[in-house]
């Protein structure tokens, strides 16, 4: 692995780190760019990679957000086990899809993902519904088991979801939806990272260095966020993630023809 490109993954991952701290989708700054700057990797191999440096980095993030918010450990064990075996299936039956189908699915996916996060004006502010314990529960399984799997195939975005689901659909204010939201993408992280160890996909020299530069972003994203609020960082987010779509359709291109 060359220097320069290790520095640029490095990079990439300490901006994916901070902004996910923030508002969630550091995968898709992460993912697309790792994606076009590793082209000579299949796509499971990259995504399992990554899977290592966005665990790390959602840890340092939960460690903040849990001193602002209190949690519910019996919801949140529930959630994340159910989680943990939804992303674990769902990056099995990534390594049984080819780099043909992946990549231009994964493009389609980042610009409506885009176009989305744009036209939700209200995105990252706090909003509040009333519902029972137990239509919480439901949603939320649902919510872990959907997101659960498109983490494990895919996983941009996987902490935008779960953030909007928790605030649109559960009920929860923003500072307690990002911290449910994180604790259970570390449980995703490792369902995914487990099924791409027993698969030997994951390329340690780029994942580790990768790790602690995402850590270290989102350490210092949560602080922010925990400070100054997060809504100003959906313009950051919006602009950097239109760079690595664009880099990576590209890459796609390119790639088939």
């Amino acid at each position: 692995m060359e220097l320069d490109i290790l520095f640029y993954l490095c990079v990439v991952a300490f901006c994916a780190g901070f902004v996910d701290a923030i508002a969630g989708g550091g995968g898709l700054i992460q993912t697309p760019l790792a994606l076009a700057i590793l082209p000579q990797f299949p796509v499971s191999t990259v995504i399992g990679t990554l899977k290592v440096p966005a665990f790390t980095g959602t840890a340092m993030a939960v460690k903040q957000y849990l001193k602002t918010t209190s949690i519910n450990w019996i919801y949140l064990g529930v959630l994340a086990s159910i989680s943990f075996c939804s992303a674990f299936l769902g990056s099995f039956v990534l390594t049984r899809v080819n780099n043909e189908f992946i990549k231009p699915l994964l493009l389609v996916i980042l610009v409506l993902l885009w176009f989305f996060t744009y036209l939700r004006k209200d995105f990252a502010r706090k909003t509040l519904v009333t519902l029972t314990q137990k239509r919480q529960y439901v949603y939320g399984i649902l919510i872990a088991i959907v997101v659960g799997f498109y983490d494990g195939f895919i996983g941009p975005a996987t902490g935008t979801f779960f953030i909007m689901g928790f605030v649109f659909i559960v009920g929860f204010d923003f500072f307690k939806a990002s911290a449910y939201a994180k604790m259970i993408n570390l449980a995703t992280n490792f369902g995914s990272i487990c099924l791409f160890l027993l698969q030997g996909q994951i390329l340690w020299k780029i994942a580790l260095p990768m790790a602690f530069c995402n850590g270290a972003g989102g350490y210092m994203g949560a602080k922010l966020a925990i400070l100054k609020g997060q809504v100003w960082v959906r313009y950051i987010f919006l602009f950097i993630m239109l760079l690595a779509i664009c880099r990576f359709a590209y890459e796609v291109i390119d790639f088939d023809f």
